[in-house]
């Protein structure tokens, strides 16, 4: 295990900053209005990663959408210590991790109802109006358990888990629960 460094943080010039040419992580048109939405409403909380060249190492999302935004200077923080490799492999490690869980559906809910109470506009949260819909709508949750209910056992079910009948997302009874159901 490495051992924990201090992290360096800067403010840079965006201009500066040079993307991974290689990013695997999608950033559709969509998504960037969704982190240019973010920054307006809570402002640049989450710094960019960057290595001592200035090479982007986790937030292309946010640095595409300063650009459109014209940002001039960005928080970032220095990932120092890692070798080319390690970078790559970080790249990857930072986009994936973050998708590998969902969200527990019953917490999740209550969230978003007390903000809805409170007159936030819940898709400043990143969630498309179909996908607050359905997170919110009890509906959702009877529907995945009627499905469930009709199968004997986890035999007869296979590999594929249940089908959400709201956007097809393929899981298992738990994870549909926990699931962010972003169709």
């Amino acid at each position: 295990m490495k051992e924990v460094k201090e992290l360096k943080a800067t403010l840079e010039d965006l201009d500066k900053l040079i993307p991974y040419e290689n990013n695997a992580k999608e950033h559709p048109q969509w998504q960037i209005e969704q982190i240019m939405r973010s920054i307006r409403e809570f402002g640049f909380l989450d710094p960019i990663g960057i290595n001592k060249e200035m090479r982007i190492i986790e937030g292309h999302g946010r640095y595409l959408a300063c650009k459109e935004l014209g940002i001039k200077k960005v928080p970032c923080l220095v990932l120092d210590g890692m070798t080319e490799e390690q970078e790559r492999a970080y790249i990857i490690a930072h986009n994936k991790l973050s998708l590998n869980t969902g969200f527990d559906i019953e917490k999740l809910r209550y969230e978003l109802n007390a903000l809805k109470v409170q007159g936030i506009d819940l898709c400043i949260t990143g969630f498309e109006n179909i996908e607050l819909e359905n997170i919110l709508s009890e509906e959702t949750e009877k529907e995945l358990l009627e499905i469930e209910d009709s199968f004997d056992d986890e035999e007869e079910r296979g590999s594929e888990g249940l089908v959400c009948p709201h956007c097809g997302h393929k899981a298992k009874k738990k994870e549909f629960l926990e699931c962010d159901i972003d169709g």
